[in-house]
């Protein structure tokens, strides 16, 4: 008896958010989206009951990537949830679980698993966040009501993420991100001074600056972010075209497959984890051994925000030669942190294909169920899937090494304003929403390509 045998009653025990019997309509789905949003945005305003007021700077520029506000009911965010996801992919690959994902019901159990393990993961992230007061310092004899605040936060997402995917359009996971990032994104430009001496946002320093004389490199984040919107939204329209037949008739189409195949996901499971590791770090510090493993672990996963920025202002004030030597140390951890992030990306890109049916060979049974096959082939998911070989594979490396790079790079050059990695993922997750609603708009005129996007 496996594993999943094992914990089959118990994850089946769990509460879950039902399928509708009939596919709901898009206005509906939206609506249903829509709330997930709203209540997310409410939880992020709800003070924890029992920690002391103190500035947050823990994971200050990792919060929004993963849907976190510290000292609030998300303080752990979507971490619980992702992680979990990371770690069974990984004991997947390694076949220490023995589960094919391509069978319908071993996919089933796998979520069951997977759900299971995000909400014991809630809790442990709500101990790891409370103890020894760091991020989260907790009032005497609130610790275990703080930490179970913490948990419900999450375990409330995680529902929430299930509501989306099953009654609402795109992934609760990318709404709660990009609408975290988007407005800390705004509220950083456009702040106005909350307080006397306060200088407001980005914006209101530059129309400060002109006075004096323009200072220009105030703005050079939000010309960073532009650059990378831009070339986000470029590298969407890259894509190589597979010919493909539809019907007895043989009318022609075409199924292209994007450089960003593997959109996002692989970034966000990248930096979810490298999160954690900072999590894991802090509560390691003092423990002999393990603390220094996992300290360097988080050194090589910590990226050196605004780093681009800060050369840009020491060459300007000391010389090249100058500021490059006193800044060794941390453009070394940014190489480091780069190469990390770049394999990760490659690794999580492979699992998420591989788990999400979106494998050659996954495509291949969709094609065929769907009566489309490759002009000059048998009509053969075999043929189709040797065809698919080609491209898929080669194309989801090369994406998520790109993602990585632009994630890692924008990280070093956005500073206090965002990250490149929340950018990139905001950008990426809206495209694809987009993407998304007007596929279900032309499967709703034309029920017989819906099956396609269906599968």
């Amino acid at each position: 008896m496996g594993l999943l045998d094992i914990l089959e009653p118990v994850y089946k025990a769990l509460p879950e958010v039902k399928p509708p019997e009939v596919t709901p309509p898009l206005n509906k789905r939206i609506m249903w989206s829509g709330i997930a949003l709203v209540l997310f945005f409410i939880m992020g305003n709800i003070s924890l009951i029992g920690v002391e007021p103190q500035r947050i700077a823990f994971l200050e520029q990792l919060q929004t990537i993963i849907a976190s506000n510290m000292g609030t009911l998300i303080s752990a965010g979507i971490g619980p949830i992702v992680l979990s996801s990371i770690i069974l992919q990984l004991l997947v690959g390694g076949k220490f679980i023995d589960i094919d994902l391509s069978n319908p019901r071993d996919r089933a159990r796998f979520q069951g698993l997977q759900k299971l393990f995000a909400i014991a993961l809630c809790f442990f992230q709500g101990i790891a966040l409370t103890i020894g007061g760091q991020p989260l310092l907790a009032k005497p004899g609130f610790f275990w009501i703080v930490v179970m605040q913490v948990a419900l936060g999450s375990i409330i997402l995680l529902y929430l993420d299930e509501l989306v995917s099953k009654h609402g359009i795109g992934s609760g996971i990318g709404l709660f991100i990009a609408g975290g990032v988007a407005g800390t994104f705004f509220w950083q430009v456009f702040r106005p001074p909350t307080m006397l001496g306060d200088p407001g946002g980005v914006l209101l320093q530059f129309i400060a600056s002109l006075s004096t004389g323009a200072n220009f490199l105030i703005l050079f984040p939000v010309l960073v972010a532009i650059i990378v919107f831009l070339i986000i939204v470029f590298a969407e329209g890259m894509h190589v075209n597979i010919p493909i037949t539809m019907g007895r008739r043989g009318m022609g189409g075409r199924f292209p497959v994007k450089l960003l195949y593997v959109s996002v996901i692989p970034v966000i499971l990248a930096v979810t984890l490298f999160a954690n590791i900072q999590i894991w770090a802090q509560l390691t510090q003092n423990v002999p051994v393990l603390g220094q493993v996992i300290g360097g672990l988080a050194w090589a996963t910590d990226s050196p925000f605004n780093l681009f920025q800060d050369i840009l202002l020491r060459v300007s004030a000391e010389g090249p030669l100058t500021a490059l030597a006193a800044m060794a140390p941390q453009i070394l951890q940014a190489i480091v942190y780069l190469v990390v992030l770049v394999g990760c990306c490659i690794v999580f890109g492979v699992f998420w294909v591989q788990m999400g049916g979106q494998s050659a060979e996954a495509v291949a049974e969709q094609l065929q169920r769907s009566g489309m096959y490759i002009p000059g082939f048998r009509r053969d998911p075999r043929i189709i899937r040797s065809v698919l070989d080609r491209y898929i594979p080669t194309i989801v490396i090369l994406g998520s090494i790109f993602v990585g790079l632009l994630a890692g790079l924008g990280n070093m050059a956005l500073g206090t304003l965002a990250s490149g990695t929340g950018i990139l993922l905001t950008v990426g997750i809206i495209y694809r929403l987009y993407e998304e609603l007007a596929r279900e708009q032309l499967a709703e005129m034309h029920p017989m390509l819906g099956r396609l996007f269906g599968g």
